[in-house]
């Protein structure tokens, strides 16, 4: 979003809640919730660009997102940019993959970018607090992620609309795929705090999420995320951001210098 407004772009953020939604100068919040149809109209009135992101671990998402496709279009939005997720192209009954067909034969112009796991998700994401406190724990045994910075994403989204990319798919990841004993090592050195990956075995992954309230729906998605990195699925590397923005996403060891103070 902050990117979009400094690009110029004059923005409408959609929050669920207006009360305490923070958004950056520039930018016009209006209230959306997807479970709420009466927000929709309201949210793409006078909208030319959506950008349609699915609520995280969610296995219902296309219930939730294709009516707001279809408004869209009922609408009048020129371009729909969906951030859906790396490798959902290859399961055609995945959430995310029915959205995108849906989407694509909408006759809307659309883009599509399916980025890999979020380095960000070490710092303000799910793995955080565990990170903060000095371990990683995943049942991800050995297997290796190209993961990307979220502001890299957002250039891409930009220049999609700036250069008016549409029809088009991109794949994007970082510039190296690393496996969670390499990024817990990087976390340590530019941190100072001794970080360790410990491989869980799904069964105690399950049983961490469940017992932290995670609903089951979630619990079985994640299963299947890191079933895909234990495979060797999420390790490939594509040249989509660089394609796309002209420059190359930056390294997690960039990202975790940038971002060391996380994890103090």
């Amino acid at each position: 979003m902050r990117t979009l407004v400094g690009k110029g772009f004059k923005v409408k953020a959609a929050t669920r809640n207006l009360a305490t939604a923070k958004f950056p100068d520039g930018a016009d919040a209006v209230r959306f919730a997807y479970e709420d149809a009466e927000t929709h109209g309201t949210a793409l009135q006078g909208v030319e660009g959506l950008v349609l992101v699915a609520p995280p671990l969610d296995p219902e998402a296309p219930a939730k997102l294709i009516p707001v496709i279809d408004r869209a279009k009922a609408t009048g939005v020129g371009h729909v940019v969906f951030i859906s997720a790396f490798g959902v192209d290859a399961v055609e009954q995945a959430p995310l993959r029915r959205i995108e067909r849906h989407l694509m034969a909408s006759g809307v112009k659309y883009t599509i970018l399916r980025p890999n796991f979020f380095m960000d998700n070490f710092t303000t994401g799910f793995l955080a607090s565990s990170v903060k406190q000095g371990a990683i724990y995943l049942a991800a045994e050995e297997g290796k992620t190209s993961f990307i910075a979220a502001p890299d994403i957002a250039e891409v989204v930009g220049a999609v609309f700036q250069k008016g990319l549409v029809g088009k798919e991109y794949n994007l990841t970082g510039p190296e795929a690393l496996d969670h004993a390499t990024v817990a090592s990087i976390i340590s050195k530019v941190s100072g705090k001794q970080v360790a990956y410990h491989a869980l075995t799904v069964e105690a992954m399950f049983k961490g999420m469940r017992d932290s309230g995670m609903p089951e729906g979630a619990v079985q998605y994640v299963g299947v995320l890191y079933g895909a990195v234990r495979a060797g699925y999420t390790a490939a590397v594509t040249n989509d951001v660089e394609t796309v923005t002209g420059r190359k996403p930056q390294t997690f060891e960039a990202f975790a210098r940038q971002h060391a103070a996380n994890w103090a």
